[in-house]
């Protein structure tokens, strides 16, 4: 049943058959981290994705964006960011994600080196509580964007890792996420249940989701709730608010970003996906100085991806073209920018939508 966004009306509960299809596809088995360990002693793993749209020229990209980030890696304790973003979790965990996404992985391939040492960052930043965030004494403000991404880190190397503390530290991060789920079903920037927003909650639901795939165990209900909460946010228009009762407009940004958060819970062929993709179509930012541009399009190549539509491929194509002009025209530098959050953000989101072929993050598989 589809609920409309009417600010106070009970949500319905779901039914039998829509619970265990939901159930069903969020308990789907991944065992490509497996695999990709086993092919990653090559300089360049070889693609087991749609190679075909891995241009020479996206290639290179990738290559140069790459040497970017582990050049730029703090060697003091393995953090990436910069300016007021230096030692940043988040940060830091896009960016080791932007190496797993070539293939690379902990002591194997060019960049291994790079991503263990930004995992043991990550977890050196677990607090007792579980929840992992930046040492500056800000980040509590936005500290569930930092425990998430990090947390989706933690799942995606969890196989790979040989070391238990990794699997404690994700397991105290797993909990901290279920127990800090607010009435509403969502999340918000502090790890307290007074509020809740879509951007922080689908980061909390594909966290989740990964450390699913990764063997941990989580409750049916947070993810049920998660889904309905972004449910409950939709416009008329098929995009997405910011939250439930507030006044803002659909966003591109955060209409993909509750698209994937949705088809991490397993919803993937409902009315509300299908035309929240139409929006992205209608409203695809061309400039990188459109609000919030390489979050969106981290999210809306996810989303298309997943959707399994004919289309996916036309818009992988069209960021990618984009995307490529885009770079940095400094051959010996190799980075995207973004000169309000830092550039090893802008390049990290860049690597892994250009990436998305290669196929081998399994929080990214179709």
């Amino acid at each position: 049943m589809l609920v409309d966004n009417v600010p106070g009306m009970r949500v319905p509960p779901r039914t039998q058959r829509q619970r265990a299809r939901m159930t069903r596809s969020f308990r789907v088995c991944v065992v490509r981290l497996c695999a990709a360990s086993l092919i990653c002693g090559a300089q360049t793993p070889v693609s087991r994705g749609d190679p075909e749209l891995m241009t020479d020229g996206t290639r290179s990209a990738v290559n140069r964006g790459l040497q970017f980030l582990a050049e730029r890696q703090n060697r003091d304790n393995g953090s990436f960011g910069s300016g007021r973003y230096a030692g940043n979790v988040a940060v830091t965990s896009l960016s080791a994600m932007a190496f797993l996404a070539g293939g690379h992985v902990p002591g194997r391939g060019t960049y291994g080196g790079q991503i263990g040492q930004a995992v043991r960052f990550i977890l050196s930043r677990a607090r007792p509580s579980g929840l992992i965030v930046s040492e500056n004494p800000e980040a509590i403000d936005r500290a569930m964007y930092d425990h998430g991404f990090a947390t989706l880190l933690l799942a995606e190397v969890h196989g790979m890792w040989p070391k238990s503390e990794l699997r404690k530290t994700l397991s105290q991060a797993v909990r901290l996420i279920v127990e800090t789920q607010n009435d509403e079903g969502g999340w918000r920037y502090r790890p307290e249940r007074n509020a809740a927003d879509v951007s922080v909650t689908v980061c909390q639901l594909v966290a989740l989701r990964a450390a699913h795939n990764a063997g941990l165990a989580v409750p049916e209900r947070t993810i049920e709730r998660g889904a309905e909460y972004i449910r409950r946010c939709r416009m008329p228009d098929g995009g997405f608010r910011y939250q439930i009762r507030d006044g803002t407009d659909s966003l591109f940004s955060r209409t993909a970003a509750a698209i994937v958060g949705l088809q991490c819970c397993g919803v993937n062929d409902d009315g509300i996906t299908k035309q929240g993709l139409a929006f992205l179509t209608a409203h695809r930012p061309k400039s990188p100085d459109a609000e919030f541009f390489f979050y969106g399009h981290y999210y809306a190549v996810q989303a298309w991806w997943r959707a399994g539509d004919q289309a996916r491929s036309k818009w992988y194509t069209t960021i990618r073209d984009d995307l490529l002009t885009l770079q940095d025209e400094d051959l010996a530098s190799g980075a995207w920018l973004h000169p309000d959050i830092c550039h090893e953000y802008a390049t990290a989101m860049a690597c892994l939508v250009l990436q998305l072929p290669n196929n081998y993050l399994p929080i990214f598989e179709r």
